[in-house]
């Protein structure tokens, strides 16, 4: 990604991964932008996928709204009201789903979302009894069973964009953005292969952040930092930005989601030697499964604390939480840019920020670049209204942060209420 982007993960396009070579039955590469109401009809090939009972369906794809069903690819039989095999993105989510004469064979939706009008590789991958979905070339969802095209008869009608059946001949679930490659390959292609036919690639942690949001399995999550994760004083009552993800994650993402835990130790006044003093017992404590820091604002005001000791300290904890069991995945967050006019002590902040980039990309780690995002949207200096008392973000700041760190992790929703949320 370019310096200051707002996503959470490194995006590679056209990097060479080395694997083994696999040659798709189908492999329709076109790009075609779809309005919701155009498609393209692949029946001549069915065919060359019916009878496959294990294989992978892949498709690069950009979305340009939001819909309940919009079809990537479906397989169905178009004289059943109910036999079909289709990967879709439902409201955003990656979703896969047989039926066969009405019965269904299985329905699976991840909770992390692509309806962000980026190009995203999408794929499910069927063997063994499981289905496996990848996105951006890393898997983030597996489940039972495997369910592929052999399983469901009569599978004559092949479509890009729509779906048919004997009660909508003309077509339904639409999509609309741009598909730009629709594949099936006759076997599972592994995560190295997979990686070949993206158009991006997330680092490997982002992955499996995306599979912690998509399994059912209970996940704590300890967000740290300094008097800004703590939600000190500055956020006058409302929710902090580690509440808002909380809510997001642990209600509106649905049970059993409700079983994770959000636990923030962030203590006020905090550096970055501070946290690898306290590890034990700030992070370790809690068996966590994601590690979040977000810290550099005080250390650039600590006398002995520059950046090579920043650094240096941020390479340690990133090494102290991938050695916890699990093992546990490290998530770094830059902090919010500061009114260097009433506080000049936290010029250098930008350098923190920049050394924070630097380290998250040398180690393949998860970034969310507040600081970029606010420089970019509002320049050197944050607007009054986002600070409490120029440093710290007030309901207002933590709420943009809750917003960021969101949809860096992709799983905001502008539907649901934190999603949705406005402070006057």
């Amino acid at each position: 990604m370019a310096a200051g982007a707002l996503l959470s993960s490194t995006a590679v396009t056209g990097r060479a991964v080395a694997a083994t070579a696999a040659t798709p039955v189908l492999d329709h590469q076109s790009e075609t932008a779809y309005n919701g109401q155009t498609y393209t009809d692949l029946s001549a090939r069915a065919g060359a996928v019916k009878d496959l009972s294990a294989g992978t369906i892949l498709v690069t794809f950009k979305t340009t709204n939001r819909a309940q069903a919009m079809t990537l690819l479906s397989a169905s039989d178009p004289t059943n009201t109910a036999s079909n095999i289709t990967l879709s993105i439902s409201d955003g989510a990656l979703q896969f789903s047989a039926r066969n004469k009405g019965v269904l064979q299985q329905n699976h939706m991840t909770r992390t979302l692509y309806d962000d009008g980026q190009w995203h590789t999408a794929a499910v991958a069927v063997s063994g009894g499981r289905t496996t979905f990848y996105a951006d070339g890393r898997p983030v969802h597996s489940v039972a069973p495997g369910t592929f095209f052999s399983k469901i008869s009569g599978l004559t009608s092949l479509n890009i964009a729509r779906n048919v059946d004997s009660d909508h001949p003309g077509g339904e679930w639409f999509f609309t953005g741009s598909i730009r490659r629709v594949a099936v390959y006759d076997q599972a292609l592994t995560e190295r292969q997979m990686a070949t036919q993206s158009v991006r690639v997330d680092v490997a942690d982002f992955g499996r952040i995306s599979a912690i949001l998509n399994s059912d399995t209970p996940a704590t999550w300890v967000v740290t930092g300094d008097s800004i994760t703590h939600g000190a004083l500055w956020t006058q009552g409302w929710r902090s930005y580690v509440e808002h993800f909380q809510e997001r994650v642990r209600w509106e993402l649905g049970k059993p989601k409700n079983s994770d835990f959000v636990i923030d130790t962030g203590v006020s006044g905090s550096t970055t030697s501070d946290l690898t003093a306290k590890f034990a017992d700030r992070v370790s404590a809690f068996s966590p499964r994601v590690v979040s820091v977000m810290l550099g604002t005080n250390d650039v005001a600590t006398t002995g604390i520059g950046v090579a000791e920043y650094r240096a300290n941020l390479l340690k904890l990133i090494s102290s939480i991938r050695a916890l069991p699990g093992p546990a995945i490290p998530l770094l967050q830059t902090p919010n840019p500061v009114n260097t006019g009433t506080w000049p002590g936290r010029a250098a902040l930008a350098d923190c920020a920049q050394t924070m980039r630097d380290v998250a990309k040398q180690q393949d780690v998860v970034l969310i670049d507040h600081f970029a995002h606010w420089t970019n949207e509002y320049g050197s200096t944050p607007p009054a209204r986002l600070l409490g008392d120029g440093l710290h973000p007030n309901e207002r700041g933590h709420l943009l942060m809750a917003h960021t760190m969101i949809k860096g992790l992709r799983v905001f929703d502008p539907t649901s209420r934190v999603g949705s949320l406005t402070i006057p």
